[in-house]
């Protein structure tokens, strides 16, 4: 599943690529995604403008003709594909680097733009959704209205962290996996953060000291921002505006390396693998505490 750092390069994407558009037609070929797609959207979206595109979290929200806020969850599987009729076998796909032509079975909802381009939404699974919504008040969508503070934000820092793990019980790991206490971190960055903060991804959240939660927070900032510098990690293919894939899983020090040697160089360890409800886990026993 796409990671703050993927949706956010899939945003600034789209920003480049559609913003200020005008959808002239919305064309649904399949109603049954996660949750299904309601009539009503072909009729409200038609001949109007997208005025802004945002991320939230792992969402993606398209302020229309401040009207309308559309969002929009790429599941596992969901991906956008770009094609712009007036520039020669241009196509290029924001999520999952697939064969346009190979893959059009898979097309759930066409937008059709102006100056004949179309932004198609493609998703093999059907976890993602598309939503529409007629308002413009972010706090009032129950998919967000729960959220905690963003990674990157400022408020998301040392007091913020102490002053929520009062009381808590549960391990690091699921704590920076709760989206109401930090949202848009996922596995991949909860297993690369915990590894450079040298802390375990069992360890009760209340018997973690300052220093090493400063490091948590230090850790998680640098990791997003270098990852989405460098287009995201392709696990499965991720790819950005350009059909160019993220590089960050060539930098990943943990995630994945089950039995390999530990990446830091005075190690020798072989990495670990456990399972943290229900998601696989990597962790150094000598370099993680």
């Amino acid at each position: 599943m796409p990671e703050l750092p993927e949706v956010e390069v899939v945003k600034r994407s789209l920003k480049r690529k559609i913003l200020n558009s005008i959808i002239k037609k919305v064309q649904i070929n399949d109603h049954k995604l996660r949750y299904k797609i309601e009539k009503e959207i072909v009729k409200n979206l038609e001949d109007t403008k997208i005025r802004k595109i945002k991320r939230r979290s792992k969402f993606l929200i398209f302020e229309i003709n401040k009207t309308y806020l559309m969002l929009v969850h790429l599941g596992m599987t969901g991906k956008f594909f770009f094609i712009d009729q007036n520039r020669e076998k241009f196509k290029t796909s924001f999520y999952y680097h697939l064969d346009y032509q190979k893959d059009q079975k898979y097309n759930r909802v066409i937008f059709f733009l102006n100056k004949n381009r179309k932004l198609i939404y493609n998703d093999v699974r059907k976890f993602g959704f598309i939503k529409l919504y007629n308002l413009t008040d972010l706090t009032r969508i129950s998919h967000l209205k729960s959220l905690g503070p963003e990674p990157l934000e400022k408020k998301w820092n040392f007091k913020y962290f102490i002053n929520y793990i009062v009381n808590k019980k549960k391990n690091i790991k699921n704590i920076l996996m709760d989206q109401k206490f930090v949202a848009g971190l996922g596995n991949i960055y909860v297993n690369e953060i915990l590894f450079l903060s040298g802390v375990r991804p069992y360890r009760e959240v209340k018997k973690l000291n300052q220093y090493e939660i400063k490091k948590i927070i230090k850790y998680s900032k640098m990791i997003l921002k270098r990852s989405i510098k460098l287009g995201g990690s392709t696990i499965k293919d991720f790819s950005s505006e350009n059909g160019k894939k993220g590089v960050f899983q060539q930098h990943l020090k943990i995630y994945g390396r089950k039995g390999k040697k530990c990446s830091n160089v005075d190690c020798n360890t072989a990495i670990d693998r456990i399972v943290i409800s229900n998601r696989a886990t990597f962790f150094c026993k000598k370099c993680q505490k």
